[in-house]
């Protein structure tokens, strides 16, 4: 299926590594405009070497204040993938309010004013657009040391279909992906352990972790007016791990 995104601009946060790269990459692949947010710089000048046309921002989107300021001027946007996220397992016991408010305001609270700032515009120019959150199969599923991650998680999706309701009547759809293990960069370090990495493999009835372009195609699909009837949803990609 060939998906054109020409005329279109994107915006990614979380950009700089991982599933948000590589999203940022493919959407430029496929026409769009691109503007790519993270808050180390170093990982967008390495992103526009690679790339030459992608726009970038560079802010930490922890901070109110920067991230609008950062963004008030960015102009119209038509797609929009929310991507940056923190991730820190500690046992439910041994839990800091220090990670639970770095979690909680980047892996929510940034959704919310990113997805505020990116919707106020799409309903302005009354063209309606496509909004995709980057969850977790840890929304769904309890998952040992990960109890303000998967809170955090499961808080986007729900996020995600509030969102779809009320922007929904402007054209807007709103949906997230919920991938399990992803073999990015960092995914393959932290899960070169054969023991560890058997246990999870053991709930993933495809018997394989998702690699970069499981995740990418889905939300490249959500995106994309071939979806145009799916709003609200969150969409496990993770080899049947929630249904087994």
């Amino acid at each position: 299926m060939e998906l054109s995104f020409a005329g279109k601009r994107a915006l990614v946060t979380g950009a700089g590594k991982g599933i948000g790269r590589a999203i940022a990459k493919a959407l430029l692949a496929c026409g769009a405009e691109v503007i790519a947010v993270t808050r180390t710089q170093s990982d967008l000048d390495s992103l526009v070497q690679e790339c030459p046309k992608m726009l970038t921002i560079c802010v930490d989107l922890g901070n109110w204040e920067a991230t609008e300021n950062a963004l008030k001027d960015v102009g119209p946007v038509d797609l929009l993938v929310n991507n940056a996220a923190v991730g820190i397992l500690e046992p439910f016991l041994e839990i800091t309010e220090e990670a639970f408010d770095k979690m909680f305001n980047i892996n929510v609270k940034a959704v919310l004013h990113v997805g505020q700032i990116i919707a106020k515009g799409m309903k302005c120019r009354g063209s309606g657009g496509s909004i995709v959150n980057v969850s977790s199969q840890a929304s769904q599923c309890a998952m040992k040391d990960h109890s303000v991650y998967s809170a955090s998680k499961g808080a986007v999706d729900m996020l995600t279909k509030v969102m779809a309701l009320e922007l929904g009547p402007h054209k807007i759809r709103v949906n997230a992906v919920n991938p399990t293990v992803v073999m990015t960069a960092m995914g393959r370090i932290a899960w070169s352990d054969p023991v560890k990495a058997a246990g999870m493999l053991s709930r993933i009835p495809m018997g394989k972790f998702a690699e970069l372009e499981d995740v990418v195609n889905a939300i490249i699909f959500l995106l994309s007016d071939k979806s145009a009837m799916i709003n609200g949803v969150t969409l496990p990609v993770d080899g049947g791990f929630l249904s087994s």
